[in-house]
């Protein structure tokens, strides 16, 4: 479990995270929701330990953050950020084999190797895995990044914005992946997302912030009602139950 106590971060004289508690529950998806500037991405970076946080703490199974070294808590704890820029000409196999780094320093094993494979194959990209990054679309280059925090195996994945710059179809293969990622090897999954249908759809648990504070969060058919959502979002959502799912309509 992951748990996240009182944390808080501020710019200056700006709160841009406030007292924020959250409860990660093992072995589920859980979907950060909520407007621009809500704090979503800083709370997820503090969660990981890529920014520091000015008050609080973060356990993982009990154990703080900052007790873990950087290689324990690699082969714990993956992220991957809402943008990503490698200035090496790499093929998408060879991005994705530096998820092992955790594990082989470099020196890249048998076992190695076949993490790498099935990351690869877990995300489609066993067909185009010799091209170079900078021959790919958008799309297929997100699919590589994810594919890359797959193959380092951690317990915890951390996603920011996980479907930038995707079309519905491969959108729809990014979160069934996920789905498959928690039902069966037991990952335990948190996402920033902005599009309330996928986190509605794909989603254990929810949790809403707004102006640097959580404001709700509980199981996904809890939080997606539409007084909740429209607090949440300033605007008016209905909820329509279709195939047991509840999708948001807010364009009319």
């Amino acid at each position: 479990m992951v748990e996240v106590k009182n944390i808080s971060k501020r710019y200056g004289s700006k709160n841009v995270v406030e007292n924020v508690s959250i409860q990660i529950k093992k072995k589920k998806i859980t979907s950060f929701i909520g407007p621009n500037g809500a704090g979503k991405s800083t709370v997820l970076s503090m969660m990981s330990r890529l920014l520091t946080m000015d008050e609080g703490e973060v356990t993982i199974d009990g154990k703080n953050i900052h007790k873990y070294t950087s290689r324990e808590l690699s082969k714990k704890v993956s992220i991957l950020k809402q943008s990503n820029h490698i200035s090496l000409r790499l093929t998408i196999r060879e991005l994705v084999s530096f998820g092992r780094f955790p594990y082989s320093q470099g020196n890249l094993t048998k076992k190695d190797w076949e993490y790498v494979d099935q990351a690869i194959e877990y995300m489609g990209l066993v067909d185009i895995q010799g091209k170079f990054l900078d021959q790919l679309s958008g799309g297929q280059r997100q699919r590589a990044y994810i594919a890359m925090v797959i193959a380092q195996d951690t317990e915890y994945i951390l996603l920011d914005e996980p479907l930038n710059n995707l079309d519905m179809k491969h959108s729809v293969q990014i979160m069934k992946t996920l789905r498959r990622l928690v039902e069966e090897l037991g990952k335990t999954i948190i996402i920033v997302i902005h599009d309330i249908n996928f986190a509605s759809c794909y989603s254990d648990e929810i949790v809403a912030l707004k102006d640097g504070k959580v404001v709700n969060q509980g199981p996904t058919k809890e939080i997606i009602q539409s007084n909740i959502l429209n607090q949440i979002f300033e605007m008016d959502i209905d909820i329509k139950n279709i195939d047991d799912h509840k999708i948001c309509v807010y364009f009319t």
